[in-house]
């Protein structure tokens, strides 16, 4: 592995769980005061693909495809399917403005994915 390539799968693994951790902040901060709430209760982790990583979201035991993050680029995308990404990029995190754009508005339920 080149060095250039090294930097750039460290840096985008970095972001991707800079993400991870604003998801699940976002849901700590909004339903900690519920009597119900667990810590455990909604868990992420990112599935390597071979053009993708994949976020998934697991919720008691159900699963789902939370975003799609392209290896090459670093774009974020809204999924379609649980194999497919949808067609337009949400976000670059390789881009410095991007990035803080995607932590700043990333919410756990993925409401940040669409595009307005």
């Amino acid at each position: 592995m080149t060095t250039a390539l090294k930097q750039h799968t460290d840096l985008l693994n970095e972001r991707v769980n800079k993400l991870l951790d604003a998801l699940r902040n976002n849901y700590a901060n909004r339903y900690a005061a519920s009597p119900y709430y667990h810590r455990d209760d909604l868990t992420f982790e990112v599935v390597p693909g071979t053009k993708y990583l994949k976020i998934v979201m697991s919720d008691h035991g159900s699963k789902s495809v939370h975003a799609f993050v392209h290896r090459q680029t670093g774009c974020v995308y809204k999924p379609a399917s649980w194999k497919a990404p949808a067609k337009h990029a949400r976000y670059q995190l390789m881009d410095d403005a991007s990035y803080e754009e995607c932590l700043r508005r990333a919410d756990w339920a993925g409401g940040y994915l669409y595009i307005r």
